[in-house]
């Protein structure tokens, strides 16, 4: 049985953390909206603001430009935004 979109993103997310150590506290420094302009670009490879930001965002460019699947580039999205989420809440406790 497939995977549904939530399951997908879950799984996303936790690879972020276990497999890039991607963690909360590295997600802490990114405080410019980072996390949602690279959900952005994942959405839309077309949209140049992670170019802009000059970050060394340019593997990650690299890896969401690679993929073709429509559901990876959307995993992708939710599991930054999902990020974004969590850095936020993790200010305001």
């Amino acid at each position: 049985m497939k995977k549904t979109g939530i399951e997908l993103i879950a799984q996303e997310r936790q690879e972020r953390l276990e497999k890039h150590g991607w963690t909360d506290k590295h997600d802490s420094t990114h405080e410019n909206e980072e996390l949602v302009r690279a959900a952005i670009y994942a959405l839309d490879p077309c949209m140049d603001n992670l170019k802009q930001l000059d970050i060394g965002w340019a593997h990650f460019v690299s890896k969401i430009d690679d993929k073709k699947n429509r559901i990876d580039q959307l995993k992708v999205a939710g599991a930054l935004i999902a990020a974004e989420i969590d850095r936020i809440n993790s200010q305001t406790n």
